[in-house]
């Protein structure tokens, strides 16, 4: 019996190291970065194309994106924006334990790396790289 719970309380222990508060990103970029609203979209399609999110729409405030990992995992997310600031918000997931405010930590390893690549991706443009 003690054996059990022994098992049990390292199971729900392991699981629940997994598990992390969901992140939503705010992000001002310095002005120099950005020069339009159409620049920020820009970087932000380039960097989801990058990390293989799947763009499912575009407008000139916002954009909504999804990622499926494996077939086991799906993320949707909301990037609103402007030619200031965007925000990477958590909208729906599946198979990424999202339970009380917390999901699996990959996926916020996602949506950071995506952070970083949009940042990148309008580093290069004020640097006018391609």
């Amino acid at each position: 019996m003690l054996r059990a719970l022994l098992l049990s309380l390292t199971l729900s222990a392991l699981v629940g190291c997994t598990s992390k508060p969901i992140e939503n990103i705010q992000q001002t970029v310095p002005g120099s970065s950005v020069r339009s609203s159409a620049d920020m979209q820009q970087a932000i399609v380039r960097a989801l194309n990058k990390r293989e999110w799947l763009v499912q729409r575009v407008s000139p405030i916002d954009i909504l994106a999804e990622i499926t990992q494996r077939g086991r995992h799906h993320a949707e997310i909301s990037i609103p924006y402007s030619a200031s600031q965007f925000a990477i918000q958590y909208r729906d997931s599946w198979g990424l334990d999202q339970q009380d405010g917390k999901i699996h930590r990959n996926y916020n390893r996602w949506v950071d790396n995506l952070r970083n690549d949009i940042l990148q991706e309008l580093q290069a443009q004020s640097l006018g790289q391609p």
